[in-house]
């Protein structure tokens, strides 16, 4: 049985950065670089006329950028791609922008080669991705800075008393569940997660679809910013 590669929009406004990506994944054999682009209004143009399964999107560049372009990609009932959102991270903030943009995943430009490619499989196959150093380094920033955390709302910090509406949701999850919340929003995988909660792998994916349907979000990566958001986890 044949299957289809994974079809990928690359975009950043250097064609250096871009065509060494595309050389990169190229060479896997199961992804395709079916268009390039090098500025958020192009990438948008390019994705509804390539309908890729994954964008991979850089942060700064001319124009919109590549957090609205998330936004504007993500809220179009008209694409199906997913977003996997690349950056060297020079603003701690960008993390959380881009969860709160929609994307489905999240790493570094140092990332290894196959790091990125096994990142965009799991994205494509409907899963998200959050790097664990990306979603450390953000906490340890903000307790650096003094509690408060990059991206969330005005006067939000770690430990703020969560909305009523959060907290009617939250208050559906069983003790163990937001153990697990508490954990994803660490950055643990589900591995490190089992192994912090003495429990199989297989226990820690139900608790996680049990935290995201209770809480009525999309994948991990939105219980990451929801978690941080609603002050449901202190910084330190």
């Amino acid at each position: 049985m044949t299957v289809d590669p994974v079809r990928l929009v690359l975009v950043d406004d250097h064609a250096l950065m871009r065509e060494g990506i595309r050389t990169i994944l190229q060479l896997q054999g199961d992804l395709d670089v079916v268009g390039q682009a090098g500025s958020g209004e192009e990438a948008i143009e390019v994705v509804r006329r390539e309908r890729p399964d994954v964008v991979c999107m850089d942060v700064e560049m001319p124009g919109i950028g590549g957090l609205e372009a998330t936004r504007r990609l993500v809220a179009d009932p008209d694409v199906d791609a997913r977003v996997l959102v690349l950056t060297t991270f020079d603003r701690e903030d960008y993390l959380l922008a881009a969860l709160s943009a929609g994307a489905s995943g999240f790493l570094l430009k140092n990332s290894r080669p196959e790091q990125l490619a096994e990142g965009i499989r799991t994205i494509a196959a409907g899963d998200s991705l959050l790097s664990p150093e990306v979603t450390r380094a953000v906490i340890e920033r903000a307790v650096a800075g003094g509690g408060t955390l990059p991206g969330a709302a005005e006067g939000a910090t770690g430990g703020a008393s969560p909305s009523a509406e959060a907290s009617a949701a939250v208050g559906t999850l069983t003790e163990r569940e937001l153990e697990v919340l508490a954990l994803l929003a660490q950055g643990l995988s589900n591995e490190e997660i089992a192994g912090r909660m003495f429990v199989g792998r297989a226990t820690v994916k139900t608790h996680v679809s049990n935290v995201l349907m209770k809480l009525a979000l999309r994948d991990r990566v939105q219980a990451v910013a929801f978690a941080y958001r609603h002050g449901l986890v202190e910084l330190g």
